[in-house]
């Protein structure tokens, strides 16, 4: 998806001087060098891909065994490994880079800045994840297969795995130098090198919750790291932080992890409604409703997301004030997620919206996370949680609001730039016919899970009794239609764009698009903003 040089090296239409673009390196010696900061975004979004189409593999493996009682094509063992890897691989190797891949992308073009500030760093952040995603799908093949602890990596489990599991643990640093590499890249560009006149409070909300997401990421990607390095001491250095026999505790590796896990799920999520934050407006044609209370409820879920962690631990036997606290700090949460929601509701509201693929995307992220949240809100009741914890139901929440918040909103993302991106437009058709089939096929594999969930079906098992057969049978045709579409997006939109084959894009492709990134041609060149902009009073338009 980076941008398309004419035969001579050049992106046609330069909005500046032209000389500069035969410094742009060519063959493979411009992707393995880049520290241009739309060839690394590229790289990211397709190494993410890659890793979406292997956790989606996982997952496949995982529906196939479930569509019928019994064992049918592998043992507990292996499944175990497979619910294990598809989420390690799905979180860390496909969402998470994908978003840095639109921060690397966007954030320099919305600021009016030249490039990322720290332009090496940024291409060692990108290549440190390519050894850890090898060996994390390596450890299937090591002996006793790869990790089956469940992708919390909890113990005592991890304290009896193979050697897969210390490649996991390696991996796992990788990408957590990676994040924080990332992350301290994405904080500085945005205080450091914002156009003149361009104030905090005028940054796009996209530039908004990635800064925020970098300092989440910060503080707690050590944290993680802190959790499995006591692990591996545990497995080879006779330490007995969580085994109970030398004085340690299980239970407080769950406090550790989940201390990182769930402000991870808000890193997961938050950069998803600065895209959502962006496209809605632009559809409507109208301004952003409430941006002030926007940028305060980003801030606001980011620093609740500290106090929050212990819900998932409700059955560990936590005293009841402690059960207390953290349901009613989970139920505090919802109120700044609901301002966003209003916000982007208020912002439709007697709007002249139109519904291209990016509005539809969008709107179907409203829609189905909302959903994901309401189910959440019923889990932080500990009375409740504690009957339904770790069933069907839980897996049906949180891919309510990561399949359908965060992939939702990065596909929304790659309709609405992919123009500025490649310099062509998309098929509107085949744009909408993945929207609706991915919606479809969505619900069709999560809501059932729901049910399962609620009649006691438990998750992470291989086998189940004959009662609850229909509805994971349903669930498992639904993930193979909703697979199939992904692949039918790489081929029928993906490629298109990436050679350029489709109908030329304007500069600004979309009427009501406000910001810098609409500034400069289709595709964008690949050097911008080389002199700051000078910007108009909203910090959205360049004058002069």
């Amino acid at each position: 998806m980076s941008a398309v040089l004419d035969p001579h090296g050049h992106a046609a239409g330069h909005a500046h001087d032209d000389h500069h673009d035969h410094h742009a390196p060519t063959g493979w010696r411009r992707w393995v060098f880049a520290t241009n900061h739309k060839d690394i975004g590229t790289l990211y979004l397709l190494f993410a891909f890659a890793m979406l189409m292997i956790g989606g593999l996982l997952a496949l493996g995982i529906r196939l065994e479930l569509a019928k009682p019994g064992l049918q094509y592998v043992n507990p063992e292996l499944f175990n490994q497979f619910t294990t890897m598809h989420g390690l691989i799905m979180v860390f190797g496909a969402i998470m880079p994908a978003f840095v891949g639109f921060a690397n992308w966007m954030i320099p073009l919305q600021i009016g800045a030249s490039d990322m500030a720290f332009a090496r760093m940024n291409n060692f952040s990108f290549w440190l994840m390519i050894p850890a995603a090898v060996m994390l799908v390596a450890s299937f093949f090591m002996p006793g297969g790869a990790p089956a602890a469940g992708w919390t990596l909890y113990a005592p489990l991890t304290l009896q795995m193979g050697p897969s599991m210390d490649a996991g643990i390696f991996a796992m640093h990788i990408l957590g130098a990676s994040s924080i590499m990332g992350s301290i890249n994405i904080i500085v560009t945005i205080l450091n090198m914002r156009a003149p006149g361009m104030t905090l409070m005028k940054m796009p909300m996209f530039a908004w919750t990635w800064l925020i997401t970098a300092y989440l990421l910060i503080a707690v990607m050590p944290v993680l790291a802190g959790a499995i390095t006591m692990t591996l001491t545990d497995r080879h250095f006779g330490t007995t932080f969580f085994n109970p026999a030398g004085g340690g505790d299980p239970v407080m590796y769950q406090h550790i992890f989940w201390f990182f896990g769930h402000p991870e799920v808000y890193i997961m999520i938050l950069p998803a409604f600065g895209i959502v934050s962006q496209i809605v407006p632009a559809f409507a044609r109208k301004r952003l409703f409430g941006y002030a209370s926007m940028v305060y409820a980003t801030a606001s879920i980011a620093i609740l997301s500290f106090i929050v962690w212990a819900h998932h631990m409700f059955t560990t036997g936590m005293p009841v004030t402690g059960q207390l606290f953290f349901m009613y700090a989970t139920m505090l949460i919802a109120v700044p997620t609901g301002v966003k929601i209003f916000n982007w509701i208020a912002t439709m509201w007697r709007g002249s919206m139109t519904f291209e693929v990016p509005m539809l995307w969008a709107v179907g992220f409203i829609f189905v996370f909302t959903m994901g949240g309401f189910t959440g809100l019923i889990l932080s009741m500990a009375p409740v949680d504690i009957q339904i914890q770790d069933t069907y139901y839980v897996v049906a929440h949180f891919h309510y609001v990561l399949v359908a918040g965060s992939l939702f909103a990065l596909f929304a993302g790659v309709y609405y730039w992919g123009p500025k991106w490649s310099g062509v437009m998309y098929s509107e058709f085949r744009g909408k016919l993945h929207f609706w089939l991915s919606l479809l096929f969505f619900n069709v594999t999560f809501f059932p899970m729901h049910f399962l969930g609620l009649a006691g079906m438990p998750r992470r098992y291989a086998d189940y009794p004959l009662q609850f057969a229909d509805f994971n049978l349903i669930a498992s045709i639904g993930a193979l239609g909703f697979g199939l579409m992904q692949v039918y997006f790489f081929l029928f939109i993906v490629l298109p764009m990436m050679r350029g084959k489709g109908e030329k894009a304007p500069q600004r492709p979309w009427e009501g698009a406000e910001g810098l990134e609409w500034e400069v041609p289709s595709p964008a060149p690949f050097h911008t903003f080389e002199t700051p902009p000078k910007l108009d009073a909203t910090a959205t338009k360049i004058v002069g």
